[in-house]
């Protein structure tokens, strides 16, 4: 046999959970053509000894519609051994969007998904086809893509294109739930994965408004999954807002035969042992026939903020006036007394329970003013100095301008609790938020922390589930049928990394997104060899595709 590409003499494992072997991986066009002992040449044969040869990763809860428009890499997921997204979770796709609504639909990433209004602007642009969904697949499979990527029709678009600003402010009508569903079909059949939606009250679009889906009726969601099965079936993904609310949308999912995979289950959700309530129903609802998989992440949730835009607090009666505010006047507003005492005295319940005693896992991030206070806790130097921590940090943000950044783990901190969700198997692994909240946070890293924290590090989880939670199991929950495993005839999507060495490197902040906005990113030393469709896109920890972009539009057919 002739073969485009053998890597050799690597360890197996083949994404389905079962038990790892000797072997080697055989690619012709783009696909698997043997797997085991393989005899014969090939025009390029790899290494692998001391190696694991993988399914390549997938992440099915990314925000890369933007990015996509400015950037077909994708970074930085394909450095993390990602070689297939799917995009447009939470409901926020960015089309269909009518012309004179782009900036709308771009100022209303910039609040709920963090991002640069700016680098929006100029990354996206005026040309970039977003007037149709399938328009905007056919645009991004014309330019290609250097991994594989799919995409969910958003409601957050799909409402604004029906009803314009209205759709911040009021429920639809029959009228414009039939219009909808209409353009939920019919992106369905262009090849959608599905449908998303969110109930979250943390998110808000432009000028401080609720996003559009919030103000939807479950009887307006009930449509729309039906449109999406008369479509074609296929997913459907949420941010459920309140944990109550899960049954009706199990029940929707259910009468219509639309997987519901719902955003997230995680440790302090609401509080210490609050996802435990959580798996229980997740078990339930399963066995009860309800196709429902809860969202897990193997990382805490952890956000950089400044008290210009304290973040984890958006919810809070506090922080409005001070988000009403110019950016301007907001450092005179932390030296008022009044305004530092509501803040003091928030009374959190709730979702926002996992704020209280914040101080105690906070770090000071980056101080401009002061280097030698960086990446230390802000307890200790509070303690070292005299100080309350609370009034040291309103201190050190009035001193810098408001520049002085914290880290604060908000939810899924407690590594015991973690470690009960990630070895149910009734989750799936996801929520990497990848092309969102870009200077607040980096989850994209999920893969290689899993191999080296809970694989590796802790022994949570054995190799093969932990290579089966990042490949296998994703691909079975959205429809994948030909990745997420090593088999023949399978499309060639591979890693080879070491197991030993895999590692997620500290988070760092840099300024190449466009218009020079910042963003935080990490490396995956020990991960050597990135493969899509058969292409070597990453080689010994470098990008080595050139131009080629081998990656594939991917349309749930």
């Amino acid at each position: 046999m002739s073969l485009d590409l053998k890597i050799a003499g690597g360890t197996i494992v083949d994404g389905s959970g079962g038990d790892r072997f000797a072997g080697d991986v055989g690619v012709k066009d783009g696909r698997i053509a043997a797997v085991g002992r393989i005899e014969g040449e090939a025009t390029r044969t790899i290494d692998a000894a001391g190696r694991v040869v993988a399914p390549g990763f997938i992440d099915i809860h990314t925000h890369y519609d933007a990015q996509i428009v400015w950037d077909p890499s994708l970074s930085i997921s394909p450095w993390h051994g990602v070689t297939s997204v799917v995009a447009g979770n939470c409901g926020f796709s960015i089309a269909p969007t009518r012309r004179h609504q782009r900036d709308l639909i771009l100022r209303t990433l910039e609040r709920v998904e963090g991002m640069s209004l700016e680098a929006l602007r100029t990354g996206v642009g005026d040309a970039f086809p977003l007037h149709g969904f399938a328009a905007y697949l056919d645009a991004v499979e014309a330019r290609g893509t250097l991994i594989n990527v799919g995409f969910y029709v958003g409601h957050t678009p799909v409402r604004l294109y029906v009803m314009g600003e209205e759709a911040v402010a009021r429920e639809a009508d029959a009228d414009e739930i039939a219009q909808m569903c209409r353009i939920v079909r019919e992106a369905r059949e262009a090849g959608a994965f599905g449908f998303t939606t969110s109930l979250s009250r943390t998110q808000h679009a432009f000028d401080g408004h609720p996003i559009p889906s919030r103000l939807a009726t479950f009887a307006e969601i009930d449509a729309l999954f039906e449109a999406l099965a008369a479509g074609g079936g296929g997913s459907a993904q949420a941010s459920i807002g309140r944990l109550e609310w899960l049954d009706e949308f199990a029940a929707i999912a259910r009468r219509h035969g639309v997987v519901f995979t719902w955003t997230a289950l995680l440790s302090d959700i609401a509080g210490p042992g609050s996802h435990r309530p959580l798996l229980e129903q997740a078990h339930r609802l399963q066995a009860d026939g309800y196709p429902v998989v809860p969202q897990t992440s193997p990382l805490p949730q952890e956000f950089e903020f400044t008290f210009d835009y304290p973040l984890p607090w958006e919810r809070c009666d506090w922080i409005k006036p001070l988000l009403a505010a110019k950016s301007e006047a907001r450092a005179a507003m932390w030296r008022d007394p009044d305004f530092v005492a509501a803040f003091r005295n928030e009374k959190l319940t709730g979702f926002d329970a996992s704020l209280i005693d914040w101080e105690a896992r906070t770090v000071i991030a980056e101080a401009p003013h002061d280097a030698a206070l960086n990446e230390r806790r802000l307890a200790e130097v509070a303690h070292l100095r005299g100080v309350d921590p609370f009034d040291l940090a309103v201190e050190l943000s009035v001193a810098s301008g408001l520049a002085t950044r914290f880290r604060l783990p908000v939810l899924n901190f407690r590594e015991d609790e973690i470690a009960e969700i990630l070895r149910d198997p009734i989750g799936v692994i996801a929520f990497s938020d990848a092309g969102a909240h870009a200077s607040q946070l980096c989850n994209v890293h999920y893969t290689t922390h899993l191999l080296q924290h809970w694989v590796r590090e802790t022994g949570t989880l054995t190799l093969e589930q932990g290579v089966h939670a990042l490949t296998g199991r994703p691909a079975e929950v959205v429809g994948l049928a030909d990745r997420g495993r090593i088999a023949e005839g399978l499309a060639a999507d591979l890693v080879v990394f070491d197991a030993d060495t895999i590692t997620a490197t500290p988070l760092r902040r840099v300024h190449d997104l466009p218009a020079g906005a910042d963003r935080m990113i990490c490396e995956a030393p020990g991960l050597d060899t990135v493969i899509v469709n058969g292409t070597v896109i990453r080689d010994g920890g470098r990008d080595v595709a050139g131009d080629a972009l081998p990656g594939h539009l991917l349309r749930r057919p």
